[in-house]
């Protein structure tokens, strides 16, 4: 990009090319950077295999959804147009192209952690390691398991192609019949129930764990199903299949609809072939004409297929291997008033910081709820609730008490729509009213909402989040909990209730700003603020921290702000399509991207409102949403003020403040080419996830930061 220092361009003058990272092609540098923690050689082995598989479920995600919107466009001729300009065909292959260097990148991590986990006792398709007892318990666990649970199937004109499911992974065999010569092809389909990797028990192989994956099992004893044959040549495979549920806005029944779309999209249009390198040709040759293959992305590989199914491997009982263990701590303001949420939060507000402080707060905030015979009425929105949840238990049994229970179950939670069904019917079957909310938008929002009868009349209590109410995610993604009894906030809270079970669009908010009727609005509000001062000659100064940013209007409007001299530094986990420091137009922008062991999931903004950051003046807000289209134009988001002193403190002092400062865990996103370089260590190394972890409770106890029992972070020159 030709541009220079001395002038200052209207976004309006350059291609969308040069202003904006294309979204997928941001979003697969995300995932090499998870990728990249799996050579990371300061982490344990079991662990740097667990961002390898992560990297795999990412990557067949991406493929089911993005992948296959942009496929179905190209077949349907739509001529949409990417941020950065591109056409639906040019983004597919510039992803092919990307995809074939990530895939190549795996089986290279994959290739560097065999031999050092094989030197700890671990063995990952370790036929290499299999002497004649192993062989025995590997032959008869193929006779005793395998065998009874698979089908070969004959490919001909007589049995049509057998349905490959998605996610599903097959073996094809080149037969030749012994007394006659001739030819038979034969798939044989892994069952979904079977594991994918079968472990030979540590009493066959003297203690060390043996692992190969059940495809190569399955054509290791492939003899021993097609008796009267020789295997002329085999091979295995895995397929992936549009997975995306499109809603009809027509759709009278959403709980039917969705029933009906689950079923559609177990059978989607093949995405993507992954088939070994070694594959018969004659085989390969019938498996690519039954499939349909048009546009898939088609794959071959020396290495293993499908390398999520690593995750069971990093199940093994290996602590040594693995982080160490780490136990959040529970709210030590909850504790001081005896285990009662609602004295704690009507004393002041409290923020928790997950996963370092215990999820197990917000489930008390609820289970006292339900138990409590002055609480009156819950409500609660529910996007993701994992397959064990007590917070659907709490809610029941708060019906089963006797409460008004209104809960908003979002069916269009992708992947979770299943569960979410049935979760709906349980809490129907309990006495809870359950609302499905917008058909044409998600409800997003993380918010709970109890009234309770107090002397002197209603008290209302919210929590609102960052994360979803889900037990297994609280417990690896960072993210904020933010309880208050402000009324102001209780009061627009039943506004957005409304809004979402009855459609009454509020009029007006008090404190809380919500998407997609004037979220937008209000950060547009914050950032002109801080224009206006950096044209006053006031210190301007913004920080965000979120997990995508990828929205034109607010990219321009962070372009406008930077052109006008406010500094801004955006914490961005995944999608970017900000172009960070360009001359002219982004010079006061940075961007950085934190991966370590805990996800970076929490949303916060900052704005210094005419002080330095970070300043006891600073506007700060906690959110549901991230900057993309979708958050902004079409889910039910909140944006929450953080105006309590203490909470205020905790969230931008530290909680921000130490993203910002991460040096260990951190990349910086260059503006110019688009690629992600590890933060250089300044001397001075600091590791946001280790100081969280190892520091008393920031949130519990707001006087912790007072006393110095939680060391004071300060922003080094240059950081910001």
């Amino acid at each position: 990009m030709d541009v220079t220092t001395s002038q200052t361009f209207d976004p309006e003058e350059l291609s969308p090319e040069e202003l904006y990272f294309n979204r997928e092609l941001s979003w697969l540098s995300f995932n090499e950077r998870v990728l990249a923690e799996a050579r990371n050689t300061a982490y344990p082995l079991l662990e740097r295999l667990r961002f390898l598989s992560i990297s795999g479920s990412n990557l067949d995600e991406f493929m089911m959804i993005r992948v296959a919107g942009l496929i179905g466009q190209v077949r349907t001729k739509v001529a949409n147009l990417s941020i950065d300009g591109k056409t639906p065909t040019q983004q597919v292959a510039a992803i092919n192209t990307k995809l074939r260097e990530l895939e190549i990148l795996q089986q290279d991590a994959l290739a560097e952690l065999r031999p050092l986990l094989a030197a700890q006792g671990i063995h990952i398709k370790g036929e290499d390691r299999l002497d004649e007892a192993a062989e025995d318990w590997l032959r008869q666990y193929f006779l005793d398991h395998i065998v009874p649970v698979i089908t070969p199937q004959a490919i001909d004109p007589g049995h049509p192609f057998p349905f490959v499911a998605n996610q599903g992974i097959g073996a094809l065999f080149n037969l030749v019949r012994d007394d006659d010569g001739s030819q038979l092809v034969e798939m044989v389909l892994v069952p979904s129930m079977l594991p994918r990797f079968i472990r030979v028990p540590g009493e066959v192989t003297g203690n060390e764990a043996i692992y190969v994956a059940v495809e190569r099992l399955i054509c290791r004893y492939a003899e021993l199903l097609f008796p009267g044959f020789t295997i002329k040549g085999d091979g295995v495979f895995r397929v992936l299949r549009d997975s995306d549920i499109e809603v009809e806005e027509e759709a009278e029944d959403l709980v039917r609809f969705f029933r009906s779309a689950i079923q559609r999209r177990r059978r989607g249009q093949v995405i993507g072939l992954e088939i070994d390198d070694s594959f018969d040709p004659e085989a390969e040759e019938l498996l690519r004409d039954k499939l349909d293959l048009q546009q898939a992305f088609v794959s071959k590989t020396t290495g293993m297929l499908g390398v999520v199914g690593l995750d069971c491997v990093v199940r093994e009982d290996r602590p040594d291997l693995k982080f160490t263990p780490y136990s959040p701590r529970y709210p030590e303001r909850i504790m001081e008033h005896d285990g009662d949420c609602f004295a704690a939060i009507r004393e002041k507000d409290i923020v928790i910081h997950h996963p370092y402080e215990s999820f197990e707060v917000v489930v008390d905030f609820l289970r006292q709820a339900a138990n409590d015979p002055a609480v009156v009425s819950i409500k609660q929105a529910l996007y993701r609730a994992g397959q064990q949840s007590p917070v659907i238990n709490a809610l029941c049994a708060a019906a089963e008490a006797g409460k008004s229970v209104t809960a908003v179950v979002e069916l269009k939670a992708r992947f979770d729509e299943e569960q979410n069904l049935k979760w709906a019917s349980e809490l129907e079957r309990a006495g809870v009213q359950v609302i499905y909310g917008f058909v044409d938008w998600k409800t997003h929002a993380k918010i709970s909402m109890v009234v309770r009868e107090e002397e002197g009349g209603y008290r209302t209590y919210c929590h609102f989040g960052t994360g979803n109410y889900h037990p297994v995610t609280t417990k690896i993604y960072t993210d904020l909990s933010f309880f208050t009894a402000d009324p102001a906030l209780g009061r627009d809270a039943a506004k957005l209730f409304n809004f979402i079970t009855g459609y009454v669009e509020p009029k007006q908010m008090e404190k809380l700003a919500i998407s997609p009727l004037n979220l937008r609005e209000k950060l547009y509000e914050a950032i002109d603020a801080e224009i206006e001062h950096a044209r006053a000659g006031r210190p301007a100064t913004i920080w965000a921290k979120m997990n995508q940013i990828s929205e034109k209007g607010m990219i321009d409007r962070f372009y406008k702000a930077s052109q006008a001299g406010v500094q801004i530094v955006l914490i961005v986990r995944g999608i970017c399509c900000l172009r960070p420091g360009v001359p002219g137009l982004s010079d006061n922008i940075s961007v950085k991207s934190i991966i370590g062991r805990f996800l970076e999931h929490s949303r916060i903004f900052a704005f210094g409102n005419g002080e330095p950051l970070p300043s006891d003046k600073a506007r700060v807000f906690i959110s549901s949403a991230d900057i993309m289209d979708r958050n902004l134009n079409r889910r039910v988001e909140t944006l929450v003020p953080i105006t309590n002193v203490t909470v205020h403190d905790q969230v931008l002092d530290q909680v921000l403040l130490a993203n910002l400062l991460d040096t260990q865990q951190s990349w910086l996103l260059d503006g110019e080419t688009g690629e992600y370089e590890r933060v250089e260590d300044d001397g001075e190394p600091f590791n946001c996830h280790d100081y969280f972890m190892t520091n008393p409770s920031l949130s519990g106890r707001g006087g912790a930061l007072k006393d110095s029992r939680v060391p004071k972070l300060t922003l080094r020159k240059g950081a910001a």
